[in-house]
């Protein structure tokens, strides 16, 4: 969500959304069908005008957050694999063709807090989507061969992904910054505990069962479908999953009462900064967030003033930007320079500094925070024009509250925040002692204070 929020300031830069989203509207025009079913499986249908087209989504909360037994990390996003491997009913191959001859295209993608599961095709084959999503679901089996592969291609992402500098250094930036945790590690899990996957066949049976559960899992339906339709289909193929009994118990991350600093050595890229303070779980009740996301905007955007002098001006600085994560628990507000001279890290790190105090001090004027609430909203509702950016967005939603509705309230609260409101989040949330420096550059040590 974040990332769509950016790019559409860079784009819309300078656009008042004076359009028909009013402040007592909902972001989502569309009513949101909720059906609970008596195994816990929550069942979200919203119709959308795109004819004989439906999307078809899962999102299941199970993420890198649910790993927090030492030594096993890794194991959501491992199963984001695994679960394309077939089954009895419907092998790897089989399942593709199945897909192919419903003119449909399927995918999966894991994160700090859930794994989705989604496809997008005919909508008069519904029908077929489900029975190929709850037959994985509910029946899913592999040979301890068949995992150890899966395993050995978990290993290969990984290394590859590693290969990147920047990678290794949001890796770094993620263990340095907490201590307790699971955000610690990142959704690809601590590389030791990859490297001895192959040896936790056991294990990962026991993570199946914990976690793919009607309780831990959201289907989200949109498109040329009605609810009626929807919520039949899911009775008669997820009925007869059956109610887990594990829950999950995060440990909470302790105060940080210090900054902390983590360097990584590479001359071979621009030298880079990233300021990184601890920031609040998400709410859809509390102004925070609304505020972080305004604040955000408005100090590093590429309309901001300080982009304009280290960017533009100055050309100390090849990128800017920053916002704050969404996640279920409390994680960073990221702040991150691209410099061109290894040499300015001091300098652009209290320039930021500077821009945040005059904030903490000043606040902003009036109409820049009216033009900032109004962009953020209006980029968000010109996002949601398909069937699948529309699943995608309420999946986001569920994934942080389990309740699809939280779209629409955390939207109108964006009407909400005020001038105070911004000092309120700036004076909260960057204390130099929450605050994780992680830089790049050529030199063995990091050089900023």
């Amino acid at each position: 969500m974040k990332s769509l929020l950016t790019f559409a300031a860079v784009v819309l830069a300078g656009v008042i959304w004076n359009g028909p989203l009013m402040a007592a509207e909902k972001i989502l025009p569309y009513p949101i069908h909720q059906h609970m079913m008596a195994n816990g499986l929550n069942v979200v249908t919203v119709q959308f005008d795109s004819p004989g087209l439906a999307s078809f989504f899962i999102d299941a909360r199970v993420g890198s957050r649910n790993e927090v037994e030492e030594g096993v990390t890794g194991f959501a996003h491992f199963f984001e694999h695994m679960m394309f491997r077939g089954t009895d009913k419907y092998p790897r191959d089989t399942y593709n063709d199945v897909l192919k001859s419903i003119g449909a295209g399927a995918n999966a993608n894991t994160s700090l807090d859930r794994t989705i599961y989604h496809m997008t095709g005919d909508a008069t084959k519904l029908e077929t989507m489900f029975d190929l999503e709850s037959d994985r679901f509910m029946s899913l089996n592999y040979s301890e061969h068949d995992f150890k592969t899966e395993a050995g291609a978990v290993k290969g992402e990984y290394t590859k992904n590693f290969a990147s500098p920047y990678q290794q250094s949001y890796e770094n930036t993620m263990n340095t910054a907490f201590v307790k945790h699971p955000y610690k590690h990142t959704t690809m899990g601590f590389f030791k505990d990859i490297v001895d996957m192959p040896n936790q066949y056991t294990y990962s049976l026991e993570f199946f069962n914990r976690y793919y559960r009607p309780e831990y899992a959201t289907i989200v339906v949109v498109g040329d479908v009605t609810p009626d339709r929807v919520n039949a289909l899911a009775e008669k193929y997820f009925g007869a999953w059956k109610h887990g009994t594990y829950v999950s118990v995060v440990p909470v991350e302790p105060k940080q009462d210090a900054p902390r600093y983590t360097h990584l050595q590479n001359g071979n890229i621009p030298p880079s900064l990233s300021l990184n303070y601890k920031g609040p779980a998400f709410s859809d009740s509390r102004i925070d967030m609304p505020a972080l996301d305004v604040l955000t905007t408005i100090l590093f955007s590429p309309t901001s003033a300080l982009y304009k002098k280290l960017v533009i001006q100055e050309q100390k600085v090849r990128s800017l930007g920053g916002g704050a994560a969404d996640a279920r628990d409390p994680n960073l507000i990221t702040i991150q320079a691209s410099l061109v001279n290894k040499a300015d890290l001091q300098y652009v790190k209290d320039e930021i500094l500077k821009a945040i105090g005059e904030i903490q001090a000043n606040g902003v004027d009036e109409q820049l925070l009216a033009k900032t609430k109004s962009l953020l909203k209006y980029s968000f509702a010109m996002g949601i024009d398909n069937p699948s950016t529309i699943a995608n967005s309420l999946c986001a939603y569920i994934t942080l509250t389990g309740d699809p509705e939280s779209l629409n309230r955390m939207y109108a609260l964006y009407n909400n925040v005020t001038i105070a409101d911004l000092k309120m989040a700036a004076d909260k949330y960057f204390v130099p002692s929450g605050l994780t420096v992680a830089t790049i550059s050529a030199d063995a040590e990091g050089g900023v204070k």
